[in-house]
């Protein structure tokens, strides 16, 4: 990728080819924008980009900073905290109407970092054909935790009861090596090298306007979690796989998932939740035993996470209730 003159950001490149939309959803972000702004010019060089967000109704000073750090970007207001798929499809959606054109889109969390060069990277990924007949519609980078080093497992396969199973008994990483047994990729040799997976990270992911045509809009009904392992599912079913490339690399701050039992009852509910949408009732029973399991076991620990998520699994209307914060 040549080297452009430095641009603000939101500010496209004045001559570079091809068109890419850089897709970000907001919510109370505030504190984490301006970084995230600040790295953007290196690392879309060689890109001509455009920067549109969605503000999921931020009642911090969100909005104003971007006017104020970026003010060439097209900001949407949901006018609603919409959730993380919707936002997607409103900044999606803009970003089409402003530029039919548009090669691909990169969609990423505000509390990302990426590193110099990452959207070329991810870019020159795009359109490959694969072994199997699958042609590269998502790429995505390396991600490191928020200390710079410490590698996120971020490649996942499809979720199976038997992946669930694995992963309640043995644990994620230990299982992590044995296809059969888990969802998360822990083979340090898969981070690597270019590497096809069922799913990746949300966080930070690249996908081709012929992926973007084929697959339509993101899945609302998940508010949070679970949207970009359905987006991936669906992508890879219509003959678009995911892939790593290692290259291009990107720092994740992270988010509460890990501590919050709200927001954890929540993700373990849309992995049920995206069973039941791809599989029948009695797979998708034996999958919520699985997960209500391994839910039960780590509450028996004292986790207060997996103590309100294993709750929420025994109620009778847990999944039938709209998926919200």
């Amino acid at each position: 990728m040549p080297d452009q003159p430095a641009v603000a950001p939101g500010e496209p490149s004045v001559s570079a080819e091809p068109s890419v939309a850089v897709l970000v959803v907001t919510w109370n972000s505030a504190a984490v924008l301006p970084d995230f702004l600040a790295a953007l010019p290196e690392a879309m060089a060689g890109l001509d980009w455009h920067l549109v967000v969605a503000d999921n109704d931020s009642a911090d000073d969100t909005v104003d900073l971007l006017h104020r750090l970026a003010p060439d970007a097209t900001v949407v207001q949901t006018g609603r905290n919409a959730g993380y798929a919707a936002g997607v499809n409103a900044a999606l959606d803009a970003a089409l109407a402003r530029d039919g054109g548009t090669a691909a889109a990169l969609v990423c969390n505000p509390d990302i970092r990426m590193r110099q060069g990452c959207g070329g990277q991810l870019f020159d990924a795009l359109g490959e054909p694969l072994p199997d007949g699958a042609t590269v519609g998502i790429a995505v980078p390396l991600i490191h935790e928020e200390d710079g080093r410490t590698l996120l497992l971020s490649l996942h396969r499809e979720p199976s009861v038997t992946r669930a199973l694995g992963e309640a008994v043995i644990g994620n990483r230990r299982a992590g090596r044995f296809p059969r047994w888990s969802e998360t990729v822990s083979d340090p040799a898969a981070y690597t090298a270019p590497t096809p997976t069922d799913w990746a990270s949300g966080a930070l992911m690249l996908l081709s306007r012929a992926c973007l045509d084929a697959c339509g809009h993101w899945d609302e009904s998940f508010f949070l979690y679970s949207e970009e392992t359905e987006y991936c599912l669906r992508a890879r079913d219509l003959g678009f796989a995911t892939r790593l490339q290692p290259r291009a690399t990107a720092v994740h701050l992270g988010g509460d998932s890990q501590v919050s039992p709200r927001l954890w009852t929540l993700l373990v509910l849309n992995r049920v939740r995206l069973h039941r949408k791809r599989h029948g009732a009695v797979s998708t029973a034996a999958f919520r035993a699985a997960v209500l399991f391994r839910e039960s076991t780590r509450a028996l620990l004292g986790r207060p996470t997996s103590r309100a998520a294993a709750a929420a699994l025994l109620s009778p209307t847990a999944l039938s209730r709209p998926p919200g914060p």
